[in-house]
Formats: C-alpha cells, structure tokens, sequence
C-alpha cells in the first residue's frame, strides 16, 4: 500500500512555494552567466558561439587568463586554510572558556556575537584605518617594531591584517557552534568523569571533542565557503595588492567583468570558481562523514 502522508502533509503548501522562488532566483542569473560563458560578442550587443573556448582559455596557463586565474585559486585557498588552521582551534578554545550557567553566560555570548553584526563593508573600513601607519592605532604600533609594514606596500603586511581581519571576524560564529555543541552533551558524561578522575585533558578528548565534530564540521565548511568567496574586506583594505598579492578569485572576477566588461572570461570565471568550490565542499564533507562513521563502528 502506498503511503500517502508525504502528500497528505500540509506544509508542503508552504514549502513549494519558497523552492519555487529560490529555484528561479538562483537558476535565472546562473544561465545567464552560462549564456555569457560561451559565447563572444563584438560589441553593441552582437554575440557569437565561442563554446569552450573561454574556458580553454582560463585553464591555460601559458594564457594571460589562465596565469591570472591560476595566481588567484592559490592564493585563495592558501588563505581559506590559513584561517581556518587558525579559527578552529581559537573557537574551540574560546568555547571552552564561556561559562555554562550564571548571569555572566547572556553578557559573554553576546560580547562573543558583536563581531558577527558588523557587515563586511564596515569590517574593511574598521581594519583600513585601524592599520594605516598615520592614522591607526595598530599600524603606527607595529610600524615602530616591524619597520616595513604598510598594507599597501609590503604584501606580508597586507597578507598579515587581512588574516587577522577575518579571525576577529569569525572567529566568534566557530566558538558559539561549538558552545552550543558543549551544551547539548549531558551532564552525565560529565559526572562518570570525575568518579573515574579524568584529567581536564581526558574530558576534552574523549567527551568534548568526539561530540563537537559534527558542529564542526558544519563550521568548518561556512567557514570555507566564506572565506573562498570573500570580497569586501580584503578589496577595501588592500585593493587586491600591492600588486597582486591579495586579489583573490572574488577580486579578480569583479575586475574582468565589471572592469574590463569581459563577459565571456567573466562568466567561463564564475562557473568554475563555483564548481571549485562545491568540489572542495564535497570533498571535505564526504571524507568527514566517512570518517565518523568509520570511528562510530
């Protein structure tokens, strides 16, 4: 007998609706960036079927595209694993720290969230004038111990402030999951621990630790996807430079299809900055997976 409840369930009149919306919101804007992708225009809108070429072009790196677009995707993910390699194991730390009952606990997590409601333009000029040796606070200290640093002239500088931009950031959005992952496990664990008198450190890896990484998981892949696709903050900072020390695949894009209206490069650029990131994403999530499930057998 067929069963009927997935059909009969009401909420589906609510749901349908919003994945109609998304669908087309989503779907719309992608085929026309896969319109631009393959095709060639003269100007004055006049296109013409170019296929593959574009991407040819973008994975070539003998091409000025390709070296261009290649240059970047390093330089991105280098960046997006640099900061995680940091924020992981602050906001677990940080996590740790927050008290887990009290009137102190309202006070610190909001403390913890204020980062979190800062947009990211906001962000960037913060950090701009915050840094800058004339002005900033933090540029004029370090500039007294650290004699080459200048964010738009020395690229370890700009490389230096926009890692730190982003872990103040974010950090917070890593530390509250975990917190949340800290507090759905029972007191009872806690309390087997100390009749059997484990250690601070026992507690952490064999209680703490194993039930915050699926929240970790989740955390780390927002975070991936955030920092792969960041924008705002480096390009109000740095520019993108000096040189093309911080202009990432978002930096790129943005100049060769809005600055130098190269549609077709522009749209060969997106889809592949889009696959990337879902491979990497599945990747990461299906080796996670696979191995919590090999350690819960």
């Amino acid at each position: 007998m067929t069963d009927t409840r997935l059909w009969d369930n009401r909420a589906w009149f609510f749901v349908v609706p919003v994945l109609v919306i998304v669908l087309f919101s989503s779907l719309l804007p992608m085929m026309t960036v896969v319109n631009y992708s393959v095709q060639d225009t003269m100007g004055q809108n006049s296109f013409f079927w170019n296929g593959t070429g574009w991407f040819a072009n973008l994975l070539d790196s003998s091409t000025e595209a390709g070296a261009r677009f290649q240059g970047a995707l390093v330089r991105n993910l280098s960046y997006s694993f640099l900061v995680l390699a940091i924020e992981v194991p602050l906001g677990i730390a940080v996590s740790l720290c927050i008290p887990k009952r009290g009137w102190q606990v309202g006070a610190v997590l909001v403390a913890i969230a204020l980062p979190l409601l800062i947009p990211y333009n906001v962000v960037g000029v913060i950090w701009q004038l915050f840094t800058r040796t004339d002005v900033g606070l933090l540029g004029a200290g370090f500039s007294k111990f650290w004699t080459s640093f200048d964010t738009r002239q020395d690229a370890v500088s700009a490389w230096f402030v926009i890692v730190l931009m982003d872990v103040w950031h974010w950090t917070s959005m890593i530390a509250l999951l975990c917190y949340a992952g800290l507090k759905a496990i029972p007191d009872a664990y806690y309390q087997a621990a100390r009749i059997d008198g484990a250690s601070r450190w026992a507690v952490f890896t064999n209680i703490e630790f194993p039930k915050l990484r699926k929240v970790l998981v989740i955390g780390m892949l927002l975070r991936f996807m955030g920092s792969f696709m960041i924008y705002t903050e480096p390009f109000v900072v740095t520019g993108g430079g000096p040189g093309e020390s911080t202009s990432f695949l978002s930096i790129d894009l943005v100049k060769t299809a809005l600055g130098q209206v190269d549609l077709g490069n522009g749209g060969a650029m997106s889809l592949v900055y889009n696959l990337i990131t879902l491979t990497v994403c599945w990747i990461f999530f299906t080796y996670t997976t696979h191995a919590d499930q090999r350690k819960d057998a």
